[in-house]
């Protein structure tokens, strides 16, 4: 007698799917701004940590934009507003595949 055992095995698989709607916050170099005042308002309206401010600070520096944030627009819009309300050049822009 041949006794035969079947296992199934279910997989979850979570995708993560861009559409239309997937955006990037970038903050723009200018000669105004000091990287004091860029870190603080990254970290008080981006929630970022004060070493994540300061390498987005310095690569904005150095490369003259940054994307600091992805997101969907609806998160991103207000956080725009909040940094260029502070006098720093910030634009969402839809990330391409």
């Amino acid at each position: 007698m041949l006794l035969s055992t079947s296992i199934q095995y279910e997989q979850e698989i979570d995708t993560l799917t861009l559409d239309g709607n997937y955006c990037s916050l970038v903050c723009w170099n200018d000669d105004v701004n000091t990287f004091e005042w860029v870190i603080e308002s990254l970290i008080d309206i981006c929630g970022h940590t004060k070493e994540q401010a300061e390498q987005c600070a310095i690569i904005i520096d150095s490369k003259g934009k940054y994307a600091v944030k992805e997101g969907s627009y609806e998160v991103l819009k207000p956080m725009c507003d909040a940094i260029t309300d502070r006098g720093i050049n910030a634009t969402v822009e839809v990330m391409t595949n």
